[in-house]
């Protein structure tokens, strides 16, 4: 989302690179480029003026002046400027008596029932025991929707589409005291408009439910008009933080760096993919370094612990040490890599050099190869898999019709994996204790 800004705001800090000494003209040049970036950004105005002035007063100061590189102090303020704006990250309000009632609300298409679930679940990895509500009897299979995602997530949903809203609230949060859930959330309906009967039901929601937490749900693409939805819900229902949703989108993003500042709202979680599991904790200092091509290793990490097996990955890596891994292993390692998320997603969190030759790769072809090296393998057998061996000419033109693909792309993948087998081979005998140690 944030691809052109980033692109835009890097070419104005190389600009400063080359300067040995920053003037006040200088500087004044950088913030014109700066305030054209974030404008084109979909920043809103009033945001853009204030961060800008607040940068341009502190690098024309003695902080820069007296600095052994101007250009990086210059970088450094940008950052901290920019994570001012962006606000504090705060947490869900779990204090007091369970269980903890969070009303989901915004406009219909903003995602509130996959943002429901995708909640759900993170609160349930968290230890949570939660109960959906589905509060949305008006959209067309709304409620079968939520059920169906309910199941995905392994959350049980309480749905009865006989009874308004409000005491279906009620009776789940009554539900919820006596079985023992810790979490309830209840997703509502939206409309294509702001209008009174929504806001009503909200309130009597709230006036029914003792709410710990009241989400607006904002679609990220819809740019500007983000402000005014989330002003217009402000003024009739306590909001008390936001989830943005779509982050993954190819839309500007300004709204997101905006809203903190104009509504006073905290953004407490961003959608970034369609998977259940693409809910990411707002963070300030890790989207402020995306933003501005810094990377987000801390964000990589967590992904890839969260995807990878640690049990799986030793025993892997043992028989890769002897040269015993086979195709079996390499799929199981594939599977978790994509768990990850889309290879443009992992390329937005490496950090400057390496994030910009990660970009020189296109990722959807990336992608595609993968999927494609993925459907030659499940096509095989698993004796195939475990021995690659037995793989002669009439198995590989089955697999490469089973996969939809030419045989000589069976023959490319088996090729790589035998050089790979080979490689590690070789590694082994001239250096085995060495690389045991290195990758364990």
């Amino acid at each position: 989302m944030f691809e052109n800004l980033t692109s835009r705001l890097n070419e104005v800090f190389q600009q400063l690179r080359r300067r040995g000494k920053l003037s006040a003209a200088d500087v004044d040049s950088m913030m014109r480029e700066v305030r054209l970036a974030l404008l084109e950004a979909d920043v809103n105005y009033g945001v853009v003026k204030d961060f800008t002035a607040r940068v341009r007063e502190r690098a024309v100061g003695a902080e820069v002046s007296r600095a052994l590189n101007p250009a990086q102090q210059v970088i450094k303020i940008v950052n901290e400027e920019l994570i001012t704006t962006l606000g504090t990250a705060e947490k869900l309000n779990f204090s007091g008596v369970k269980p903890y009632a969070i009303m989901l609300v915004g406009l219909q298409g903003a995602g509130k029932t996959t943002a429901a679930a995708k909640l759900a679940r993170k609160l349930r990895s968290e230890g949570e025991r939660v109960l959906l509500v589905a509060g949305d009897p008006y959209r067309p299979a709304a409620v079968k929707q939520l059920q169906t995602l309910g199941e995905k997530v392994g959350v049980e949903v309480l749905a009865d589409e006989k009874i308004k809203p409000p005491e279906l609230a009620a009776r789940a949060f009554d539900k919820a005291q006596k079985g023992g859930y810790t979490v309830v959330i209840i997703d509502t309906a939206g409309r294509s408009q702001l209008d009174q009967n929504l806001m009503d039901e909200l309130q009597s929601i709230a006036k029914k439910v003792k709410l710990s937490e009241t989400l607006l749900v904002v679609d990220a693409m819809i740019g500007q008009e983000a402000l005014h939805i989330a002003e217009g819900f402000r003024d009739q229902v306590k909001i008390t933080g936001l989830i943005f949703t779509k982050m993954d989108g190819d839309a500007r993003g300004g709204a997101a760096i905006s809203v903190r500042s104009v509504t006073g709202v905290p953004i407490k979680y961003l959608g970034v993919g369609e998977g259940v599991d693409a809910l990411e904790n707002y963070d300030p200092s890790r989207l402020a370094s995306r933003i501005l091509g810094m990377g987000d290793m801390i964000g990589l990490i967590e992904k890839a612990e969260a995807a990878f097996d640690q049990k799986m990955e030793k025993d892997q890596t043992e028989r890769m040490l002897k040269g015993q891994f086979n195709l079996e292993d390499f799929s199981s390692q594939l599977k978790q890599i994509r768990k990850m998320g889309s290879l443009s997603q992992v390329m937005d969190m490496l950090p400057g050099g390496m994030g910009q030759m990660a970009r020189n790769v296109d990722p959807a072809d990336t992608d595609r190869q993968m999927r494609r090296t993925e459907a030659i393998i499940n096509s095989m057998t698993i004796k195939e898999r475990r021995d690659p061996d037995l793989l002669n000419a009439s198995r590989r033109r089955r697999i490469a019709a089973g996969a939809g693909t030419e045989v000589q792309e069976v023959n490319r993948l088996i090729k790589q994996f035998r050089d790979a087998q080979r490689m590690m081979k070789t590694l082994q005998k001239t250096n085995g204790k060495g690389l045991s140690r290195l990758l364990k």
